[in-house]
């Protein structure tokens, strides 16, 4: 396994591949992988095959975290990273540092993003205004560095995947978006690298997350119920746990993002809710 920080040499790299008709499969990381992570690259190796290069990238980036959020804190262990990479076979390891991926910010020389107007504005876009700004323009960065012909992300962050896809299309980059399905916990939590950060007791009661998802299936199981109507009864479902503070419930259609006033079966539904100052978000379709 090659470890590559820089990203002039990892783009070399890339077209060395490319010029070799060599399938490129990634998996864009911020690192402290778990076993959701994990997945992501293994069907990144299974769709580009034993001839292809897969490569994963380590980056936590500082643009789609606004100033009040846990950049500073967030959880990092490159050690324990490469060698779980390492196991699964990985052709290259990504880790370039903020200098190599934002020349000149800390001066007036970097100035370009990119911004996606319309799947980005509401749920994650609503309550963080500044983060799919960083996300889209570091993954445009990203895809210009490592040329991949597959990438690989993961449902858990179903508006960030959709937001990704729409930016391919209306960008023209040539890359499949392959969306792979949550992994959860025994208990049904979502697996996050964010659940670190979660006390026992905290932890304990962020199975409300999953239980929530149940509650809403249940509800449209025979026949269809106004939104309204769901979102008080999830609102008064969820803030039962003690230490959770519900952030937001959405209602969606999920192919546009666009909200539902009628929740029925094939409706998709996302929440984020604080534990502290822990913020945790799943979805599903119902």
């Amino acid at each position: 396994m090659q470890i590559v920080s820089s990203s002039a040499a990892m783009q070399r790299l890339a077209r060395k591949w490319q010029r070799a008709g060599t399938h490129i499969g990634f998996v864009p990381t911020m690192g402290y992988l778990h076993a959701g992570h994990l997945s992501l690259v293994q069907r990144a190796r299974l769709v580009v095959g034993k001839a292809g290069k897969v490569v994963a990238s380590i980056y936590v980036n500082p643009t789609q975290f606004a100033p009040t959020e846990d950049l500073a804190k967030y959880p990092r262990d490159l050690k324990r990273d490469l060698k779980s990479l390492r196991e699964l076979g990985v052709d290259v390891v990504f880790t370039p540092s903020d200098g190599e991926m934002y020349p000149h910010q800390a001066g007036s020389g970097y100035s370009t993003y990119i911004v996606e107007e319309n799947l980005s504005q509401s749920m994650e876009g609503a309550a963080r205004p500044t983060h799919f700004r960083g996300v889209t323009t570091v993954v445009a960065k990203l895809f210009n560095l490592v040329l991949p012909d597959v990438a690989v992300f993961g449902q858990k962050d179903f508006q960030q995947a959709a937001v990704i896809k729409r930016m391919v299309a209306d960008l023209n980059f040539p890359v499949r978006i392959i969306v792979a399905p949550t992994l959860r916990e025994r208990d049904g939590l979502a697996m996050s690298s964010r659940n670190k950060y979660l006390d026992p007791e905290q932890r304990a009661q962020a199975v409300i997350l999953y239980h929530a998802l149940q509650a809403a299936r249940m509800a449209v199981t025979k026949q269809s119920i106004s939104a309204e109507r769901l979102h008080a009864d999830l609102k008064e479902f969820i803030t039962a746990a003690p230490l959770a503070r519900l952030d937001y419930v959405s209602f969606f259609d999920p192919e546009t993002l666009e909200p539902v006033k009628q929740v029925a079966a094939g409706t998709q539904m996302a929440l984020a809710v604080f534990f502290g100052k822990t913020r945790l978000i799943d979805n599903a379709q119902l």
